[in-house]
């Protein structure tokens, strides 16, 4: 679907590093024509049949054995410690998928990813681009075991999809507190790099920015946001975790730039936490239809914004809640119903405080001036 974008000024400075990688064919927003990215499943196994079925209840995730390193422990020791805390839960993910030929005949296809078993009933976040157009997964366990996976639900808008096995003992990672991350803290990623043999990969590297936004092609929705990381992440590693040095997961790797050095991104896990608790309860999110930043002081004096606090609009989704009520990239969100809205954490908030359906009125910065605009606000994307 085609989007509607903010000017090519605004994507230079703020979304630049926008680049797609890990598992699905991406490229850099238009502020950085030419250079590519490419997210490629490895080759894959032959895996068995899977089903779509849905949770009874919200899991709870029960960490696995191993402890976490302690804030002041030497770093070797505490990358070591990571590795044997998360890596048991880590899962090679196997899809094999039947697509056309160019004389009409089904093809199979194999692919290889990632996932971090996150409850001790069987669920696993993975990436969407992992499990998509399936017919058949095979999850593999670090101690041998293999399961048929199952897709419980998808969210393609986010990159997202929860997949359950059926087993006993099943080693857990924790998710962590990804609003808690800083730019320059170390992380580890973890994951089954190129389809290799001999169980997952461990990289390591600091979070390079929060925040970031990209492009998965031109036309696409713009995609965030993400965790910038130099931990190297690898086709193969899409679904894999992103590690603090406590052992808590605070991100899914997704992505990565395949013209450059050091420039991977990670869903941050708290959405990918909003996802997980909307598909496995199949309770509906309001929608917007936006993809945005928010405006700071250093971002408002760079381009001269009437306001240095509020949400920037970069794309809206045509069509979408947004776009039908006149919203456009490059107003300014400042606020939503009764609620003053400074940065993009007010506008989740005030999002998760409405039921899709409701009418709501946003008032917008548009070139200096404030309007307003009511909006009847949609359903998030998710494929249940």
């Amino acid at each position: 679907m085609r989007r509607r974008t903010l000017g090519i000024t605004v994507l230079l400075a703020f979304l630049a590093g926008w680049l797609l990688g890990g598992c699905f064919g991406a490229r850099v927003a238009p502020s950085s024509p030419g250079i590519t990215v490419t997210a490629t499943a490895a080759s894959a196994p032959t895996s068995t049949p899977a089903s779509l079925a849905r949770a009874e209840t919200t899991p709870v995730s029960t960490p696995v054995a191993a402890p976490a390193p302690s804030t002041g422990s030497d770093f070797e020791t505490a990358i070591e410690s990571v590795a044997q805390q998360v890596t048991p839960a880590v899962v090679y993910v196997a899809v094999r998928s039947i697509v056309p030929s160019l004389f009409g005949f089904g093809q199979i296809q194999q692919g290889v990813g990632s996932g971090v078993i996150f409850d001790s009933r069987g669920y696993i976040l993975t990436n969407d681009h992992v499990i998509a157009g399936a017919q058949e997964i095979q999850v593999v366990l670090g101690d041998g075991r293999q399961f048929t996976g199952r897709v419980i639900g998808r969210s393609p808008a986010n990159d997202i999809a929860v997949v359950k096995i059926d087993g006993e003992n099943l080693p857990v990672a924790t998710l962590g507190d990804s609003d808690q991350l800083r730019v320059g803290q170390w992380v580890v990623a973890i994951g089954n790099a190129l389809g290799l043999e001999g169980g997952p990969t461990v990289t390591a590297g600091v979070v390079s920015a929060l925040n970031r936004t990209i492009a998965p092609s031109p036309g696409e929705a713009a995609f965030g946001p993400l965790i910038q990381t130099d931990a190297a992440i690898n086709p193969g590693n899409s679904g894999g975790p992103l590690v603090n040095l406590r052992g808590e997961v605070v991100g899914i790797n997704t992505a990565k730039i395949q013209t450059a050095e050091g420039i991977g991104f990670a869903i941050p896990i708290n959405k990918a936490k909003e996802i997980v608790q909307q598909l496995l309860e199949a309770r509906p999110q309001a929608y917007l239809g936006i993809t945005s930043v928010s405006v700071t002081p250093a971002l408002a004096a760079a381009y001269g914004l009437a306001v240095n606090r509020g949400v920037l609009v970069i794309d809206v989704e045509v069509g979408g809640p947004a776009d039908q009520a006149g919203i456009r990239p490059g107003d300014i969100i400042v606020r939503f119903d009764d609620r003053d809205i400074a940065s993009g954490d007010d506008l989740k908030a005030a999002l998760a405080a409405h039921q899709p359906g409701d009418t709501v009125t946003i008032v917008v910065n548009r070139s200096g001036r404030e309007e307003s605009v009511r909006v009847t606000l949609g359903t998030a994307p998710v494929v249940q």
